[in-house]
């Protein structure tokens, strides 16, 4: 048993330092969507430290494609959409001693400056499902089809 905790942390470690691929979320990181209404859906997508914002939002991207074509879409609008960065920071510690004429003594301890370690993003968005018809006329409308197809060749999926 005392073996199996090192190997786990190991494997945890290594996986921390990949880019998340596109899954359904695990553990935190990956996609997940919620519908909201008939034709509207709450799309995420959560990359961990490796993974850089434009695969975040690329994935973003991509789910939602998938989700309309899955709902006999062809088409989708974006609504509401963000991409939210979390940083993490580091502090250093600094301690002193030093030795003076006549035996004087003094110590110290400061808090140093904290720097950026790593960061993390979480895009997010609300779309509308569309068909041929109602996309005709807007132009800020995706054609699911076509994100597949551009999107589609730079998709990392996890490994088997």
């Amino acid at each position: 048993m005392l073996r199996v905790i090192p190997l786990t942390l190991v494997l945890f470690l290594a996986a921390c330092a990949t880019a998340t691929p596109y899954q359904p979320k695990i553990g935190g990181y990956g996609y997940a969507e919620q519908r909201i209404a008939e034709n509207r859906f709450r799309v995420t997508f959560s990359g961990n430290s490796a993974t850089e914002r434009s695969r975040v939002e690329d994935y973003l991207l991509y789910r939602a494609a998938e989700i309309t074509l899955s709902e006999g879409g062809t088409h989708f609008l974006m609504m509401d959409s963000s991409t939210e960065t979390e940083t993490t920071y580091t502090q250093t510690i600094n301690t002193g001693f030093g030795f003076g004429h006549f035996s004087h003594f003094g110590a110290g301890i400061g808090v140093g400056t904290s720097r950026p370690q790593s960061s993390s993003y979480d895009a997010q968005a609300i779309i509308v499902v569309l068909d041929e018809a109602t996309e005709r006329d807007d132009l800020r409308a995706f054609n699911a089809r076509d994100v597949k197809k551009h999107i589609g060749e730079r998709i990392e999926r996890p490994e088997a």
